[in-house]
């Protein structure tokens, strides 16, 4: 389960859709519909908020969002209906350890996604969370040596061609 820092739009087709997913089985496992996956590390930052069902869906609906706007047919009635206003507080060395992340599946996985992506200095965030100083998260599995914090500044975001619908 990843459930991306990042702000989805610099996700490929394979993986806004498997983000989709991934949330809507966090969502479950929120609700506590699931018996697997509830103590995931990607899980905690959710549970730690005081409506972790509210922050789930502001996560939920900012992905419906990207997928609109890409004109993908994600289903908004899977979205738990709860209401709030959430942000999160995230590292910024959690935020660039992602990009690095992501930028390495996205040059095997889609080149072309990784070579619109690979000039971005500052990535966005996804909008429910707000950056704070700080290194990679504890809970986070990390593949190589840490990753340094990003310097602040304005994000190009890639063009994003229109897909079929999914």
């Amino acid at each position: 389960m990843r459930l991306w820092t990042l702000h989805p739009k610099y996700l490929d087709p394979k993986g806004l859709v498997a983000l989709w997913r991934e949330a809507l089985l966090a969502q479950a496992v929120l609700k506590g519909e699931t018996a697997g996956y509830r103590h995931h590390p990607q899980l905690l930052r959710f549970q730690a908020h005081a409506d972790p069902l509210a922050a789930i869906a502001v996560y939920l609906r900012a992905v419906h969002a990207e997928a609109m706007a890409r004109n993908y047919h994600f289903d908004r009635t899977k979205i738990n209906r709860r209401r709030a206003k959430v942000r999160l507080a995230e590292t910024r060395g959690q935020l660039a350890y992602e990009w690095k992340h992501l930028q390495a599946k996205l040059r095997v996985r889609s080149p072309d996604w990784w070579r619109r992506g690979k000039n971005v200095a500052a990535p966005e965030p996804h909008p429910l969370f707000r950056l704070v100083p700080g290194a990679v998260r504890d809970w986070e599995k990390v593949a190589a040596a840490p990753v340094a914090e990003i310097k602040a500044g304005p994000a190009r975001a890639p063009a994003m061609p229109r897909k079929p619908k999914l």
